[in-house]
């Protein structure tokens, strides 16, 4: 592991705030709010570990960079439309900015696996960061560069100009939290809630293994 930098003194501030806070944060879009949009493997993850985050409205998962327009998930997820999951991420930049969301996101996931994310493979699992304009692309480069010098190796994630955004359907929308005696489905675990079924899931795909594999205490959404 590489050796720490000064900067992640800030990462692991933000993810202490996240856990006492315990947040889901305010309305999506709202007023002064900027989006960060990712690609990060499994939105349902990637949703659950931002939510958590102080400043951090309601994260929307989707679809974007690909070529068809409003793709369902069942197309996204079979290939062919070169969509990659994603999620919109609105942030009050008062209380959390950019680059903090985005150096978040690199020790939340594998930038080392240009296939897919943990046990997910395929084109629509696969990471990146969607910037508009060149400020955005400029903080999102060292945001990489940073990451690629605490790890030492190469980050394959690519910074994408900024596409058309699908939210999936509402099924997946903030599915780590739905809890309720309507929201029981059938796994191979037996009849589970979804919400229950996300933490199986995420366990079983091993993500929470990985990333702290890579980033050691630096990972700051671990059992998220």
């Amino acid at each position: 592991m590489a050796s720490r930098h000064a900067t992640l003194k800030t990462l692991t501030l933000i993810a202490a705030m996240a856990v006492a806070v315990g947040l889901r944060g305010t309305p999506a879009h709202a007023q002064g709010q900027e989006v960060l949009t990712v690609a990060g493997g499994c939105f349902w993850c990637v949703e659950a570990d931002f939510e958590r985050v102080p400043g951090v409205g309601d994260v929307v998962s989707g679809f974007t960079g690909g070529t068809v327009e409003n793709p369902s998930y069942r197309a996204v997820v079979e290939g062919g439309t070169g969509h990659y999951e994603a999620v919109e991420i609105p942030f009050d930049p008062s209380v959390v900015s950019r680059r903090q969301l985005l150096d978040l996101f690199f020790r939340s996931i594998d930038p080392t696996d240009a296939g897919g994310q943990f046990c997910d493979r395929g084109e629509s699992y696969r990471t990146a960061i969607f910037v508009d304009g060149p400020e955005e692309r400029a903080v999102a480069e060292a945001a990489k560069a940073a990451a690629a010098a605490e790890l030492g190796q190469q980050i394959v994630t690519p910074i994408l100009d900024e596409a058309p955004f699908y939210e999936a359907e509402a099924y997946h929308q903030d599915y780590y939290l739905k809890d309720g005696l309507g929201d029981v489905i059938l796994t191979r675990a037996g009849p589970q809630t979804k919400a229950e079924a996300y933490k199986f899931y995420r366990d079983a795909c091993g993500r929470d293994r990985r990333v702290r594999e890579l980033w050691g205490d630096d990972a700051p959404f671990i059992g998220g």
